[in-house]
């Protein structure tokens, strides 16, 4: 963390033990960079995670309900209820695989920013990915242990390209 502005430095936290040169792992939400050796209290916060996006996922389905039964009482006919439903599950199903996909592979800024508003209607898809998904692993975990140890291969590869007496280069 910076002391000036309080924000993550660049190369983010630094696991104990790591040289101070190199590339750092990055932090997930929840989590930090405990997922790196899955150390103090990774397994508690997936547990905590999971609990908590499942326990928002049915809070979220009450409102959804409570929200049906408004639309019943007016009496604004079985289409627009149906629309309704309709409307829901699929942005929810849409949801729900962006997410998932997003776990695995980096989203398109453009598809995303274009999304926004279908996803933000299905949330309750995300909440169930992300539940399920803490159930084996930190959502993301997979993407950002690839990307870290890409990074760590080749800061190994350039560093040991390096090794040798500079002096004794030949000049061209």
């Amino acid at each position: 963390m910076s002391a000036e502005t309080g924000t993550p430095s660049p190369k983010g936290p630094r696991p104990q033990g790591a040289s101070p040169d190199g590339p750092h792992p990055q932090p997930l939400r929840f989590f930090g960079t405990t997922w790196l050796n899955h150390d103090s209290g990774y397994t508690a916060r997936r547990v905590a995670v999971a609990a908590g996006s499942l326990a928002a996922a049915v809070a979220s389905c009450l409102v959804l309900r409570l929200a049906y039964q408004g639309l019943q009482i007016a009496a604004i006919g079985g289409f627009v209820s149906l629309l309704m439903i309709v409307m829901f599950a699929v942005c929810s199903a849409m949801a729900f695989r962006h997410t998932w996909d997003g776990f695995t592979s980096r989203p398109d800024p453009d598809r995303q920013a274009s999304l926004r508003g279908l996803l933000s209607i299905g949330f309750v898809g995300s909440l169930l990915a992300y539940f399920l998904r803490s159930l084996t692993e930190a959502p993301g975990e997979k993407l950002h242990r690839a990307e870290y140890e890409s990074a760590r291969r080749q800061y190994e590869k350039r560093t040991t390209r390096r090794s040798g007496n500079p002096s004794r280069k030949r000049r061209a």
